[in-house]
């Protein structure tokens, strides 16, 4: 059966942009494999389980295909099927981000009396 090392697929699968973002973000522990903390040397093969956590965002993807080479983003999308779960929790908390900040106004640069005030305040 074939296998590749985790940072590799990361990589050719186009979560991360390089090789060492990908060894930087499992050495973080942003990576799980089959529910545990996964090493950038671990070799996975075909219907493996990965959590891979970028920012607030969080993905459950299973491998479909692995990849030594990275290609287009099309390409790409083909070697990993996110569960229906990972997609419903992502956008649960999109929406909860949208309404979080979407309600708030947006802020307004201070005028130079405003910052001479803060500049005061800062000061003090």
């Amino acid at each position: 059966m074939l296998k590749i090392r985790l940072d590799k697929w990361l990589w050719a699968a186009r979560f991360y942009k390089t090789r060492a973002l990908a060894k930087t973000a499992v050495d973080n522990g942003k990576v799980h494999v089959a529910g545990q903390k996964g090493k950038p040397s671990r070799m996975i093969e075909v219907g493996e389980l990965i959590r891979v956590r970028q920012g607030e965002d969080e993905r459950t993807v299973t491998v479909i295909a692995l990849s030594e080479q990275r290609r287009g983003a099309p390409e790409a999308q083909s070697l990993y099927e996110e569960t229906q779960e990972s997609i419903a929790k992502r956008e649960k908390k999109s929406a909860e981000r949208k309404a979080f900040y979407g309600s708030t106004p947006a802020s307004v640069r201070p005028n130079k009396k405003q910052r001479r005030q803060i500049h005061r305040f800062l000061e003090n």
